[in-house]
């Protein structure tokens, strides 16, 4: 019988130890990456208190205006979404999406990125928006509103959202990992949890 129609006992044992190390080397990074996503899901996220002031803010828009919190909530509530903006699609869909039906309702949607306006202008422009997006490139405001860090996004906001009633009160915080939310299911929670 040749060699290769008999394997020695020695030959057989190296063969499985080294399929055994080829499973470990593929099992191990797999177990490293469920565990990511178990931590990143169920981690604890940060938000400000309901009821507390809003955080002030002025900030610069894509249109070239800077706009205050104290403007944006002259005419009643505003609804601040953080967006992980330029690279997601969906955070630019998200904004005439809701837009309309929230002005409908007497609040004004107010877009928060962090990228250059040289940068977020373009995207805006390529999906129709008009609705100028306020630039918060030293994150700052973002960070104030808890926004940075969710979701696996160390240096940007998500996907979330925050009530700011004429006031000058949190009304309602939420975080999506999702990144669009249809209009019926964001107002849902948001009658659900705020009003």
């Amino acid at each position: 019988m040749t060699k290769a129609a008999k394997q020695t006992p020695t030959e057989t044992h190296s063969t499985g130890r080294r399929g055994t190390w080829l499973w470990a080397a593929l099992l191990v990074p797999l177990a490293v990456l469920v565990i990511a996503i178990a931590v990143s899901v169920t981690q604890e996220i940060p938000t400000l208190e309901l009821g507390s002031s809003a955080p002030a803010f002025a900030l610069p828009t894509t249109n070239g205006e800077l706009i205050t919190l104290s403007e944006v909530i002259a005419d009643g509530d505003a609804l601040l979404y953080f967006s992980m903006g330029p690279g997601c699609d969906g955070c630019f869909i998200q904004i005439p999406e809701i837009a309309d039906p929230l002005a409908d309702l007497g609040i004004r949607l107010v877009p928060i990125m962090v990228d250059p306006s040289s940068v977020v202008e373009p995207q805006a422009r390529r999906f129709g928006i008009e609705t100028p997006i306020l630039i918060d490139s030293d994150r700052s405001v973002s960070e104030a509103y808890d926004m940075v860090g969710i979701y696996g996004h160390s240096d940007r906001p998500s996907h979330s959202f925050a009530l700011v009633d004429s006031n000058a009160r949190i009304k309602w915080i939420r975080h999506y990992a999702e990144m669009f939310v249809p209009f019926e299911a964001l107002w849902e929670h948001i009658e659900d949890e705020a009003l």
